[in-house]
């Protein structure tokens, strides 16, 4: 049954997982398959509503770019579900490539964007002379060995407060002399499976996922895939952190290193 105009909303804060290969990024778009527009339908659909509700993520992500914890809000008629019965009506539209994870109701004055006070993505280097099948999905293949010591050093450079114009791709009709400050909190690199043989026909060599995860109060476009393309040159030996600093404070992003493939991206949470 759909409300009258005017009707009384509730908003809902709901934590949110998907693939992201299947879409064109988050943002709505017309014709073309995105998360925002997957979800949005299917909250029109649970509401009963005449068009689909506007939401508001804490982060647009990229064609490409999964997420594990991206968090958007959304205000709906007061009607009679609960988080559970809401999560549990949207999944069985948009699992598995979108996934609610929870829903809950929330004062009118929470905003998924505004309010968040960190963000913190994760990125998959998948270091191996051949590819991993179960892994090509979510993780970059790099083939070439690399220096693991010299990328963590590296990764330091973009702790704290800077502007970061030499490694974000700015929106078409900005101001090139704007600076874009943000400030990094985390910046490492892991290893997440130990070295081990390959098959003797592929060759020998050490086999590692590889993983980066950064936090910041906030990013902008492109930057975690540019950050880790130019660490990855630090691993191959073609770049250093005393380059990456120059490079930093040089907010040119002229001859910069191509961004990492959006595949190995994934926001992982959101705080507030």
């Amino acid at each position: 049954m759909e409300e009258p105009a005017g009707a009384a909303t509730q908003r809902w804060r709901l934590l949110i997982a998907y693939n992201g290969a299947a879409f064109r990024g988050f943002a709505a778009q017309p014709e073309v398959p995105t998360v925002a527009g997957a979800l949005s339908h299917a909250l029109g659909r649970t509401a009963r509503l005449p068009e689909a509700p506007l939401i508001t993520c804490a982060g647009r992500t990229d064609a490409g770019v999964h997420a594990r914890g991206q968090v958007v809000h959304v205000d709906l008629p007061v009607i009679a579900y609960d988080g559970v019965r809401l999560a549990r009506a949207l999944n069985r539209q948009l699992a598995p490539e979108i996934v609610v994870r929870q829903a809950d109701a929330v004062d009118a004055d929470f905003d998924a964007r505004r309010s968040a006070t960190a963000r913190s993505y994760r990125y998959l280097v998948w270091n191996a002379p051949a590819p991993d099948p179960l892994l090509a999905p979510v993780a970059w293949h790099v083939r070439d060995p690399l220096d693991l010591g010299s990328m963590r050093t590296a990764s330091d450079v973009f702790l704290g407060t800077h502007d970061f114009r030499s490694f974000c791709r700015r929106p078409v009709g900005s101001d090139p002399s704007r600076p874009l400050m943000r400030r990094v909190t985390t910046a490492r690199w892991h290893v997440d499976e130990g070295p081990e043989a390959v098959d003797a026909d592929a060759g020998t060599g050490e086999t590692r996922l590889l993983r980066f995860e950064i936090s910041a109060g906030s990013f902008c476009h492109q930057m975690v895939r540019s950050l880790v393309g130019s660490l990855v040159e630090v691993g191959r030996g073609r770049e250093n952190a005393a380059g990456l600093m120059e490079r930093l404070r040089a907010v040119s992003r002229h001859r910069m290193p191509d961004p990492a493939p959006a595949l190995g991206l994934c926001l992982v949470s959101v705080s507030y």
